[in-house]
């Protein structure tokens, strides 16, 4: 009976091999299960974020062109020896502050082109604030981050591309191009080229310093009258 007794002890001091790999696999897995939801929440966190940022950055460029007129307030658009002309910047306007209408910003695009691989060279500076100035970027404490030279660095990784486009009147999916026109038909008087409602779109998109190409993030979307 002794040596069962000390038998039985000896067997109750430690746990089987079975016992502990059992026990690993289960804390296994709920440390994976842990590490795999706080990577999602991490991602849901930075794209809420994104989304945020970039529909700022949309609706800031919105505000900027809100009360500017379709088509330049001088020459208009036209057509001329079959040609349209007054669409796009007109002669001489290359910075913002020139451009006066809203047919100025078809295909132009507004992101910090002082670090090679964020921006194309071809890009204007930017991204903009809703009274056409480069927005900083910023850090975590609130402060502006400085260049060597002490000026405010634009905000990086950000673009804002403008796409302007003429819309049918009783149909805004109907995209025209830029020297439609409709002649007078019967009771209808038709409708000039200047005439036409115009839909604007500002892409956002945003190139992390890891990736290598541009992501959109944000679409916004407006009609003209």
């Amino acid at each position: 009976m002794v040596r069962g007794l000390r038998r039985h002890a000896g067997r109750a001091r430690g746990f089987t091999l079975i016992e502990t790999a059992l026990a690993t696999v289960i804390i296994g897995v709920g440390v994976v299960a842990i590490v795999e939801a706080h990577q999602a929440f991490m991602k849901s966190n930075q794209w809420s974020t994104h989304a945020a940022t970039a529909t700022f950055l949309g609706g800031e460029l919105r505000e900027y062109t809100l009360n500017l007129s379709k088509h330049d307030p001088v020459t208009g658009l036209r057509i001329v020896g079959g040609a349209v002309e007054g669409w796009g910047p007109e002669p001489g306007e290359t910075l913002v502050e020139d451009f006066d209408d809203l047919d100025d910003f078809d295909g132009l695009s507004f992101a910090f082109n002082g670090t090679p691989g964020f921006a194309d060279d071809d890009d204007l500076p930017g991204p903009l604030d809703a009274f056409g100035l480069v927005i900083p970027e910023i850090f975590a404490d609130g402060s502006v981050m400085l260049d060597p030279d002490g000026n405010p660095v634009p905000m990086q990784g950000w673009t804002q591309t403008v796409r302007v486009v003429k819309v049918h009147p009783t149909d805004p999916t109907r995209e025209l191009a830029a020297d439609y026109v409709e002649a007078p038909l019967g009771a209808s008087a038709g409708i000039a080229i200047d005439e036409f409602p115009l839909k604007v779109e500002v892409i956002v998109t945003y190139e992390g310093p890891f990736v290598t190409a541009p992501v959109e993030i944000t679409r916004v979307v407006w009609i003209v009258p």
